[in-house]
């Protein structure tokens, strides 16, 4: 190799932890360091090029298929990879953070794949980032255990064949780790850290298992930025000695942008793809944020109004199917999240029959598999698939060729008939804060209300504030969105927790620096691309 070797990379500001120096070695560090010199470059071109595109989208208030691309949409003989034996079927995948007891119960869930998360559903402490590196080696080296020890449970590995093949999702193009720096002092972006240190140390493991390196890829903007993600793998694979084609990755639509460009980021990673996903919380984010400034026809009624059977929606999610299955890909579902309640038999049983509705709806449009956030709803997930699938492991031969979706009918906003109301502002308030909260505390999945939040609900919540009130939207009651409704409601929902969870626990929290958080972030007119960036700023370790 005739390029320079790498400056080594620098710890900064981070505490020991037990058993890092099984995952922070100096080979992989010296990987993730290449990575760094060669790709970190392009990754801020592609960053600078996202608010280009974004002044475009707020001079013009629309969007389009690439003219530039038409001959790749055009051409009908391209096709994606075959999937490898252990990703065929897909019909049921549980989504989750790596901490040890969700490494154990994720693997035994009866999922056919574990989303494994250091993205939304993980705040990225560093011990959450190389602990849950160490988990996943521990895993796949069958020596890994956990004792709870409130409950005394103890937990294990069921045997291989039992277990859920792994689909490790990194953070984000957007996110550097503050704690690796090179040799100029800058930080490693987070994406590389994380499939870097993953790719090294499991390619060749998992392919010695049967299984292989499988990567989700979040927050794509552009069939550019999939160019990237191939590119890197290109290179990695070369690097460790693996063949050409070993990684798999399943690219997560959910930006507006990207919708406009699904078969190009196909094509672009075709000897790696594996499928596309419909991720509908961050699409409803990408919307507000990208046409925040197109008037009333793009203002969003209550997230949860918002169903995937909402026009836009619909379209969305019928061209993902429509061009997974023309291309021999994946196309993957949403998410179930609801998490059981162990109190109220009536919540859990109107729950579970929303979540059945949903899978069979996706199920019987053609999705291959989909989402849930608990154990307790693969079965029923489970039963949607099998119902459609039976023996078969996916449904790619069902082409969905009645499908025609028109740009105009993925931003068809305004054909919803729901507003925004008064409870939904009060709702947005209250998941932003206690969210943050908890994220602050170095959790990413969090029970809110019985469902299982993440920082993609979080960042639709105090983006539909942010939108309400630049809108000028009135509710029902008269009250109109304003900076002052909205921190009259997070006032008063502070002084709700307080009384919830007592003095004690509340003083011994992150609650005000939540409330804080989530209203600069809603009200300050400089609207943040990420709510993740200012708060990483306030996470501790």
């Amino acid at each position: 190799m005739s390029a320079p070797a790498p400056s080594p990379l620098a710890i900064v500001d981070a505490e020991p932890l037990p058993r890092q120096e099984e995952v922070l070695t100096d080979a992989a560090l010296a990987f993730v360091a290449e990575l760094h010199r060669r790709f970190t470059p392009r990754r801020d071109e592609l960053l600078a090029r996202r608010a280009e595109r974004r002044a475009e989208i707020a001079r013009t208030s629309t969007l389009d298929f690439l003219p530039e691309t038409a001959a790749i949409r055009a051409d009908d003989s391209w096709r994606v990879a075959p999937a490898p034996a252990a990703l065929n079927d897909r019909r049921v995948e549980i989504t989750g953070p790596t901490d040890r007891k969700m490494t154990i119960n994720a693997l035994n869930s009866g999922a056919r794949v574990w989303l494994a998360d250091f993205e939304d559903a993980s705040a990225p402490t560093w011990e959450n980032v190389v602990l849950g590196q160490l988990n996943l080696i521990d895993a796949y080296t069958r020596s890994i255990d956990f004792a709870d020890p409130r409950s005394g449970k103890s937990y294990a590995l069921r045997p291989a064949e039992e277990l859920a093949t792994v689909v490790m999702r990194p953070r984000g193009w957007h996110l550097d780790e503050r704690h690796l720096a090179d040799a100029d002092g800058r930080k490693v972006p987070g994406a590389l850290v994380d499939f870097g240190l993953y790719f090294f140390h499991n390619a060749q493991r998992l392919l010695d298992l049967g299984k292989g390196p499988y990567f989700y890829l979040p927050k794509t903007e552009s069939h550019l930025e999939a160019r990237l993600w191939n590119d890197v793998f290109v290179f990695a694979q070369d690097y460790v000695g693996v063949p050409q084609g070993t990684v798999r990755a399943t690219v997560l639509i959910e930006t507006i942008t990207a919708a406009y460009e699904m078969e190009e980021i196909l094509y672009e990673l075709r000897d790696h793809a594996s499928g596309l996903n419909a991720g509908r919380w961050d699409y409803l984010f990408s919307i507000v944020k990208n046409f925040r400034d197109g008037g009333a026809r793009f203002v969003l009624p209550d997230r949860n109004a918002v169903t995937m059977t909402a026009p836009f929606m619909r379209a969305y999610t019928e061209l993902l199917v429509r061009t997974c299955h023309k291309r021999g890909a994946h196309a993957i579902g949403g998410m179930a999240a609801f998490i059981p309640s162990r109190r109220d038999a009536e919540v859990n049983k109107v729950a579970f029959e929303k979540v059945r509705a949903d899978k069979d709806r996706e199920a019987n449009d053609g999705f291959d598999g989909s989402w849930v956030a608990h154990p307790d709803l693969v079965p029923i997930a489970m039963e949607s698939f099998d119902r459609v699938l039976g023996d078969k492991p996916n449904q790619k031969d069902r082409l969905r060729e009645d499908v025609h979706v028109e740009a105009a009918d993925l931003i068809a906003i305004d054909s919803l008939d729901a507003k925004p109301t008064y409870a939904g502002l009060v709702n947005a308030v209250q998941v932003g804060i206690r969210y943050i909260e908890a994220w602050l505390r170095g959790l990413g999945a969090v029970a809110i209300f019985n469902l299982m939040e993440d920082a993609a609900t979080a960042e639709i919540s105090r983006s539909q504030i942010w939108q309400w009130i630049n809108a000028g939207v009135e509710f029902e009651n008269g009250d109109k969105a304003t900076p002052e409704l909205a921190r009259k409601v997070a006032a008063e929902e502070l002084d709700h927790i307080r009384e919830e969870i007592g003095e004690e626990a509340f003083r011994t929290g992150h609650w005000q620096e939540a409330h804080d958080l989530l209203l600069k972030v809603s009200l300050d007119e400089d609207y943040a691309d990420f709510l993740t960036l200012p708060a990483y700023e306030q996470l501790k370790g």
